[in-house]
Order: C-alpha cells, then sequence, then structure tokens
C-alpha cells in the first residue's frame, strides 16, 4: 500500500543513544531506561489506524466492483419479439407454423411484348400455359403451340351443384387429343362440387375411369369452388372439411400413379384450406396479377382469366409452371 505512514520506520531513536558506549564515572548509577516518547507512540497507533481503515476501504470497494460485475453478467429476460404477421385485405394473419413459404423472387417477374408473364430465375425459366374447358369451344392446338405455350390443364368434367351428378366436359376428348397432338404436355382438373371425402373420392374414381390409364405429364387436379348467386349443395362447408375432401381426392390419384393437386384462390388459401395437411401434393395458385404476394408455396400459378392465346377464341386463363 503506498501510504506515507506506512513508509515511515516506527522504531523508536533514543536520544544520546551513541553515549551507551562511553565510560562511566565510577560510582555513577546506570541511568533508568528512556521511555518511549508519548508522540512517537501515538504516531504508531495513528499509522496502524489508518493502514487497518485503508484496507478496510479497499475491501469495499472491491466488493461493489466485484458485485457490480456479478450484476452485469446476470443474463437479462429477453424482450418478447412482436409476432410475425402479413395482410390479406383489411385482415391482419398469423403465418401457419410449418407452412412452406412463397420462394419465388418478385425481380424474377416480368410481362412480356404479348402482354403475358414471365419468370426467369438463374437461367431457368417458368413454363407457359393454360387451362381451358368447353367455355372455349374448338380449338387450333398448333396454333396455341406455335403461340409460346408449353402446356394445357384440360378441364375432364364436374359436379352438379344443384343435385349433385358427375358430368363429362363435352371437348375433354378432343382437346386432350389436339394438345397431345401438337406437342403440349397436358393435365387434367375437375371442378369439384363434394361434399364429403367419399363424394371427393368418387370423382378421384370417375376420372380414373375416363382418363383409362392416359399418360399425363401434368398434374390432375381438384378444383373445388364456392357457387355465387345461386343456392348450391355446398353452402356453408367447412373448412375441415373441405381440405379432407382435396386429401381423399388426391390420395386417390396418387394411388393410380398420377400427380395430384389442388386448385385455390387466395380466399380458399387463407382462410378455407388448411394447406399444412395439403403439402404432399402440387398447389395451384388463383392470382390475378403480374407478380403474386400469396404468403405461402405453390407449384402451379393461374395469373390472368383475360388472356388472349392465338387458336382460341375470346378469353383464356393463363398460368405458369415453375
Amino acid at each position: 500500500m503506498n501510504d506515507s505512514v506506512s513508509g515511515m520506520d516506527v522504531r523508536e531513536r533514543e536520544p544520546g543513544n551513541r553515549q551507551l558506549n562511553e565510560e562511566r564515572p565510577s560510582g555513577s548509577r546506570r541511568p533508568a531506561p528512556s521511555r518511549p516518547r508519548e508522540g512517537a507512540n501515538g504516531l504508531s497507533v495513528l499509522s496502524l489506524v489508518l493502514s487497518i481503515a485503508a484496507l478496510v476501504l479497499a475491501g469495499g470497494a472491491l466488493f461493489l466492483v466485484l458485485r457490480g460485475t456479478g450484476e452485469a453478467e446476470i443474463p437479462l429476460e429477453p424482450e418478447a419479439e412482436e409476432p410475425v404477421t402479413f395482410r390479406f385485405g383489411d385482415m391482419v394473419l398469423t403465418p401457419l407454423e410449418g407452412m412452406p413459404l412463397n420462394p419465388y423472387d418478385k425481380d424474377g417477374f416480368s410481362v412480356d411484348e404479348r402482354g403475358r408473364v414471365v419468370y426467369e430465375r438463374n437461367g431457368r425459366r417458368a413454363r407457359a400455359g393454360i387451362d381451358v374447358s368447353t367455355h372455349q369451344k374448338d380449338i387450333d392446338w398448333p396454333a396455341v403451340a406455335a403461340d409460346g405455350v408449353d402446356f394445357a390443364m384440360l378441364r375432364l368434367g364436374h359436379r352438379g351443384y344443384s343435385e349433385g351428378g358427375l358430368f363429362l366436359d363435352k371437348t375433354f376428348e378432343q382437346n386432350l387429343r389436339g394438345a397431345l397432338d401438337a406437342g403440349l404436355d397436358v393435365g387434367i382438373y375437375f371442378f369439384s362440387q363434394a361434399i364429403t371425402p367419399e363424394e371427393a373420392e368418387e370423382e378421384a374414381d370417375y376420372i380414373l375411369e375416363v382418363l383409362d390409364g392416359q399418360e399425363l405429364a401434368f398434374p390432375v387436379a381438384f378444383d373445388w369452388e364456392s357457387i355465387p348467386g345461386d343456392e348450391a349443395r355446398t353452402d356453408g362447408l367447412d373448412g375441415e372439411t373441405l381440405t379432407r375432401c382435396a386429401a381423399a381426392f388426391c390420395e386417390r390419384i396418387r394411388d393410380a400413379g398420377y400427380c395430384p393437386a389442388v386448385y385455390f384462390n387466395r380466399t380458399q388459401g387463407y382462410l378455407r384450406y388448411d394447406l399444412r395437411d395439403l403439402t404432399e401434393y402440387e398447389l395451384w395458385l388463383a392470382e390475378y396479377d403480374a407478380v403474386p404476394d400469396f404468403y405461402y408455396h405453390f407449384d402451379l400459378w393461374q395469373y390472368s382469366h383475360t388472356g388472349r392465346v392465338n387458336g382460341i377464341q375470346g378469353d383464356v386463363d393463363l398460368d405458369l409452371a415453375f
């Protein structure tokens, strides 16, 4: 300790010590030992007291330092993070846990000179397609193929929304032959009005009977839609049952060796289907825009219902396959 008191020599210096070795006159008495001076003794006590006080103060300061360090090292409770949300219209939604997200780079989308959406990323380009039914009437398939179309999704049939009968699309067979002969890859979809998983399986069996082993390069899709402006047997069907219907359809299709898919719009994807139960199948999104902002993963995208393609009179649905 660098203290002025502690550096002093506190041994008592007796005055006249140099006389102790001198001869004393004979008969003289030996002088009594001299007492330490009171001032020197007080200084010794004061030095000791100050030293002890300094040690106490130093120890206290060290304790406070160590205590402060210890408190700083105690991990603090992390601040609660705001939950991740996203908007759909005027609603704020919380993402489905475990559901894959939209993987597509928005910068990869563009619109070409024909007004069609193109997606290209890392040297790979999404394939361009259409989906058609009897509403497109007679189609010139070679002209379609020559106009930059790579694939076609054909409506095979539908279930009636009033009585629930199953019907073949009037143009399916000619569209199937025409699209294949023109060199297009083909998939099919069925307009469902199933209200139970058993009815969805019935629809799948109907499709398989019509296809009769026909090979397809693209999926077989379950297309369930609400009927606006009219009473339908499907009115009020809950989302859980609808999800079970889609899964039952897809399982039947997959068991037969085809690739199953589920078609839906954003309202169905966010508010009706539980897409976590359908991730084993292809997902076909309908969202009419130049860039899709659907939050979750999808494989096919119907981006327009007012497209124009050579060989087809009037509007036609336009699609991309990623």
